[in-house]
């Protein structure tokens, strides 16, 4: 069931330290599909990854717990997010 644009949030978030080259991505885009968050994950070239999640308010807020963590092989040392209007998002992609 596809959610109404008001029940849905959107935050875009940047998590840092060693999370690239770990499957960061990989595993954040299982994460997501598995919550029902809809959006992008990727690299950035300051070493960075950007995460943007939209869907409703319990699910993207339990990604975002899960981004403060990482999976395994990962170290994040620091997360920031921001909110930001839903743009409806359809699925969510691992971008390059």
């Amino acid at each position: 069931m596809q959610d109404r644009p008001a029940d849905r949030i959107a935050r875009r978030a940047l998590v840092a330290g060693h999370v690239q080259g770990v499957g960061f991505r990989w595993h954040t885009g299982a994460e997501a599909r598995a919550l029902g968050v809809l959006g992008h994950v990727l690299n950035l070239p300051d070493g960075r990854v950007e995460v943007w999640a939209e869907g409703r308010p319990s699910a993207v807020e339990a990604l975002l717990a899960w981004l403060a963590k990482g999976p395994s092989g990962a170290r994040v040392e620091g997360l920031e997010v921001e909110d930001v209007p839903p743009v409806g998002a359809r699925a969510f992609e691992v971008r390059r």
